[in-house]
């Protein structure tokens, strides 16, 4: 069937309608973007990397931006991985793109990971995660050092639920740099404000409940991770643990950068992209 139903939208094999935006020509670099963030959130990737020559694409995540949200269809799955990487291989398939870069921040990666050991690599060249999330986030037995269930509980019941206004409000500031500028921080606040508190709690259970270690064993894809190493959100160790699991990843740590260093390191972080793309 015809996946693009109006200039800007892709519909879903479930009926979603998600909004996309692509530029340039070349070789394509796709981003996925964080959990509560739209595809606005990497108009300073998208911007510098097609004037330097490269097609970019990027979408708004199911529930998020101005894509459909998903509580009219609570058959579906709400929003797992398995659903996130199934709306991401309908972005690749609809734009019909190969030898593509996938780039994902935070939850980003774990679409990412998913999509490839759900649907093959064989539109992908190359991978690149930031901030990223996997290999696993919640303690358990053998992930001792990962964060405890009931703190995201407690996210998701207590602040989530009630008050993500605030929650925004209270770490807005960890998420940047003490220079980055006061608008700065009302736009990435404004844009996760657009998102479905719905999509966002159903998003936030499936980051919580994630293991990707054996999935990312399978994974030979080239993978540059980059990570800052003031991330509080994604703690840098998470971005060694998931390269040891690799057999093609190379680390990139930022110094100085928190989880937000799409915004905060962007001219080191746009370099590291365009070299990785084309080479």
């Amino acid at each position: 069937m015809d996946r693009i139903t109006e200039p800007g939208f892709i519909r879903t094999d479930d009926g979603a309608s998600l909004f996309f935006r692509d530029w340039g020509s070349g070789d394509p670099i796709v981003f996925v973007s964080s959990w509560s963030l739209p595809s606005d959130s990497w108009a300073y990737q998208m911007l510098a990397l097609t004037e330097a020559g490269l097609r970019c694409v990027a979408y708004d995540r199911r529930g998020h931006g101005r894509s459909s949200d998903t509580a009219l269809r609570p058959a579906d799955g709400g929003c797992g991985f398995d659903r996130l990487a199934d709306d991401l291989a309908a972005v690749l398939e609809a734009l019909d793109l190969r030898n593509a870069t996938l780039v994902g921040h935070s939850m980003g990666p774990g679409e990412i990971v998913r999509y490839l050991t759900r649907h093959g690599t064989a539109r992908v060249a190359r991978v690149v995660m930031i901030g990223t999330i996997t290999p696993m986030l919640a303690r358990s037995d053998d992930n001792p050092d990962g964060v405890l269930p009931a703190y995201f509980e407690q996210f998701q019941t207590e602040q989530l639920a009630r008050d993500f206004p605030t929650w925004l409000e209270d770490n807005i500031r960890p998420f940047v740099t003490p220079d980055t500028s006061p608008s700065m921080m009302e736009w990435v606040k404004g844009m996760a404000l657009q998102a479905s508190l719905r999509t966002l709690l159903d998003c936030h259970r499936a980051i919580a409940a994630a293991d990707f270690r054996q999935e990312l064993r399978s994974i030979a894809l080239p993978t540059l991770i980059v990570h800052g190493d003031q991330d509080v959100t994604s703690p840098v160790a998470l971005a060694h643990r998931t390269a040891a699991l690799m057999p093609d990843a190379r680390l990139s740590i930022f110094e100085g950068a928190p989880h937000g260093l799409f915004l905060t390191h962007m001219d080191r972080l746009n370099r590291e992209l365009l070299a990785f793309a084309r080479g």
